[in-house]
């Protein structure tokens, strides 16, 4: 009963700093990264005491970077990944080579042993994925230039943590001392490749019909397990051989790139990546020794403000190399400039086997830390400095135009029955790039077999909309059948995107104003509609002259909608009068 109840405390704290001190960090416009480190240090041995045994917890919060890295790769094609190839083997083995060489030359010149050196090397030039991502979804996240050069970055990164872990095995002679726990014994790379293979056979073969039967069941708990069971399990998959959880679920979330459930499933998955996210961000905050940092504080700045503008440089001479402009150069260098969670672990391992000293580790495992807290300032820094002194290169548009190409200026289209597939159908004729959602699911599947682009998910769940871009969306039009979807979606948008325009169907007059009156742009009633059409028809056959009938229509038309305005006036007076 006493451990329940301390479970409990863990949990209210962990849930209190989130409610209080993450609103206060976004209401002073720092970002909530800080705002979650900051709630680790109050929590954290140097703070009010709370948690005093970070790495139990620490642990729990890298499955918020597992979540993370599987809505990324849901959201990546493989065929975009495959396009990225070049840059993941040029631009991410440079940075990776290139920055694990000069420090290992600093780290010799401070008396260090090679193999010491070697480790510090490749353990610093490691970025951190969590944060470079969370700080890149504010610039418009990888489906922009930068986006991909840093995507490129962080991926062989992730890519070279085995060799790496590997290597420390190596040098300590002794493999399960290196391991930590990671893997069940030696990593195989052909027995590991053909584990991926057949995942992604899997989900190319398998997955569809599977989670087709777990929606026929309509039930959304089960589904909801399974989209859960499915990135745990695939991320368990790879750690067993010999790959990390991280990449383990990327390679979940590019199974179900293809897929027309996945917006359903990152929906699902958002809140799980959220608040484990935020954990991960507090335990980096509550491992900060303020007791070591006091006693070496200006070393251990310098050492971390020098990590930086050399990680920082190098990534900027090789963007920089490969045609990069300048603005995004800089940008890059910056984002990638602290060292990341896989520095934990590998200097963890090392520490166990014996490669690195106590103090070196803390040493390091706190400039690792620090680099993580400057990250977001000197990030907000160079941006407002680039703001006001950089001016653009000619061809600076060019970053502009891809982003648009890749996720602007498309519409959402909630609803794929009737009305909803003509609405496609004429905006796909003029050229339009749409993203169409239904929750039933022999529509989405005829749709796709056509090649529409259509996807399962509610689009009344604000995270199924964002999942399909709405942040970037030019409007949204609602198709949708059910009318009790439409009134819950109508309210949700105008919260949250008050200036994206809505369109939308209503079933009546009132259904009209109501909707207006919840946000939407414009509606059209369903009945009144389809009874014009009909009158139009049966003027003609009763031999009605054409423009009699054009005048008839529209003064009717008019006077219809004339009314819905009066009726949102109405409803106004009556809600003003009621906050009286």
């Amino acid at each position: 009963m006493e451990a329940g109840h301390t479970y409990l405390v863990d949990i209210l704290a962990l849930l209190l700093a989130t409610i209080v001190v993450i609103p206060f960090f976004h209401a002073i416009r720092l970002g909530a990264i800080l705002g979650y480190l900051t709630a680790g240090v109050i929590l954290g041995p140097w703070g009010i005491g709370v948690f005093n045994e970070i790495e139990q917890i620490r642990h729990l919060g890298e499955f918020g970077v597992v979540f993370l890295l599987f809505v990324l790769g849901i959201e990546l094609k493989p065929e975009k990944l495959w396009q990225m190839r070049r840059l993941v083997l040029g631009l991410g083995s440079g940075q990776l080579f290139i920055t694990a060489a000069v420090i290992y030359g600093i780290a010799l010149m401070f008396g260090l042993s090679h193999q010491t050196s070697i480790i510090i090397g490749f353990g610093l030039a490691l970025s951190s994925t969590a944060f470079c991502l969370k700080l890149l979804a504010e610039k418009g996240g990888i489906v922009t230039q930068m986006g991909q050069k840093a995507f490129s970055i962080l991926l062989m990164q992730d890519l070279a943590v085995v060799p790496l872990l590997a290597l420390v095995s190596y040098f300590a002679g002794d493999a399960a001392a290196a391991a930590g726990g990671h893997g069940h014994g030696e990593f195989n790379l052909w027995y590991a490749v053909g584990v991926v293979i057949a995942l992604l056979l899997a989900g190319r073969y398998l997955l569809n019909p599977v989670l087709g039967r777990i929606v026929a069941s309509q039930d959304p708990e089960v589904f909801i397990a399974v989209a859960v069971f499915l990135v745990l399990g695939v991320a368990w998959l790879m750690e067993f051989v010999g790959l990390s959880m991280a990449l383990g679920a990327f390679l979940a979330g590019l199974m179900l790139a293809e897929s027309h459930y996945r917006h359903q499933i990152e929906a699902d998955i958002m809140p799980f990546r959220g608040i484990l996210l935020g954990l991960f961000f507090m335990t980096v905050g509550m491992g900060i020794d303020f007791g070591l940092l006091a006693e070496n504080i200006i070393t251990i700045v310098l050492l971390t403000i020098g990590l930086m503008v050399i990680k920082a440089a190098i990534v900027f001479g090789l963007t920089k190399l490969i045609g990069a402009k300048t603005d995004m150069a800089i940008q890059t260098g910056v984002l990638l400039s602290q060292s990341g969670e896989f520095g934990f672990v590998m200097f963890g391992a090392a520490s166990v086997a014996g490669l690195l000293d106590q103090f070196t580790s803390q040493m390091l495992v706190l400039i690792i830390t620090l680099s993580m807290v400057f990250t977001p300032f000197v990030v907000k820094g160079v941006n407002m400095l680039l703001l006001r002194f950089y001016k653009p290169e000619v061809d600076d548009d060019e970053a502009v135009k891809e982003f648009v190409e890749n996720s602007d200026e498309h519409v959402i289209i909630a609803g794929f029955g009737r009305v909803g597939a003509r609405i496609a159908a004429l905006l796909n004729a003029a050229g339009v790039h749409y993203v169409a959602l239904d929750m039933r699911e022999e529509r989405v599947k005829a749709a796709r077999a056509q090649g529409f682009p259509v996807f399962f998910g509610d689009a009344s769940q604000l995270k199924v909309l964002q999942s399909a871009g709405v942040s970037r969306a030019k409007m949204i039009v609602v198709a949708l059948d059910n009318t009790e979807q439409v009134d819950r979606m109508i309210p949700i948008v105008n919260q949250y995107y008050p200036n994206l325009p809505v369109h939308t169907r209503a079933k009546d007059r009132k259904h009209c104003a109501d909707l207006i009156s919840h946000g939407a742009s414009t509606t059209v009633s369903e009945t009144l509609e389809t009874s014009m059409h009909l009158t139009e028809h049966v003027l003609s056959g009763l031999d009605f002259n054409e423009q009699d009938i054009e005048n008839l229509l529209n003064e009717f038309r008019d006077d219809y909608y004339s009314h819905v305005v009066q009726k949102v006036a109405e409803n106004k007076v009556v809600m003003g009068e009621l906050r009286h």
